[in-house]
């Protein structure tokens, strides 16, 4: 790996690093029971409702909530738009485009909005596993956004890790499994 290739790497984790705060505010801000209807800021309606489908696809509701439930679909519109560089974005759309058209030919559906997550998930596993598959460069990078916006909201660091708002004592050899009930730590 050449320097410049390794200083980029570095300065775009340093760029994540720095933005993740600003969108789980967006994401903690997004927690209304009321029922809105959400107007992408980066994509198209079309790309939204396909990213929706595709993050439920990718954490869909077991014992916990899916990933579109606590507004993983947007904090990736707002991502996309704020951090990534213009190639990227660019991918973003396109693998989004493909993916929709994919799944619209194998669903025989005839409009994106009829598109679910059911009807994703096979074109989605496809793209994930196939080496052949091509025009969707940034389906492995939709998945690794989609389970980091996850892990960072507000939902999962309180429900679903051991929470502990102040920290109370200090048990330097404690069993995990004593003090948490086996769960990691929410930071």
């Amino acid at each position: 790996m050449d320097r410049r290739k390794a200083l980029m790497q570095i300065g775009m984790s340093m760029g994540y690093v720095m933005a993740a705060p600003t969108f789980m505010s967006v994401l903690q801000s997004c927690n209304d029971k009321k029922e809105t209807i959400w107007v992408p800021k980066f994509l198209s309606q079309d790309q939204g409702t396909v990213l929706i489908g595709l993050v439920d696809s990718i954490l869909p509701k077991t014992d916990t909530l899916s990933a579109s439930e606590v507004n993983v679909h947007v904090f990736l519109d707002h991502f996309a738009k704020e951090v990534m560089p213009p190639k990227q974005q660019d991918q973003f759309k396109t693998t989004l485009n493909q993916l929709a058209i994919n799944a619209l030919n194998s669903s025989k559906k005839e409009k994106i909005s009829d598109l679910t997550a059911i009807d994703l998930a096979p074109v989605m596993k496809k793209a994930l596993t196939d080496k052949k598959a091509k025009g969707l460069p940034f389906a492995k990078k939709i998945r690794e956004l989609t389970i980091w916006g996850y892990k960072c909201t507000e939902y999962v660091g309180e429900e679903v890790l051991a929470y502990d708002s102040i920290p109370g004592q200090y048990i330097a050899c404690g069993n995990l499994e004593e003090l948490t009930g086996g769960k990691a730590w929410s930071l």
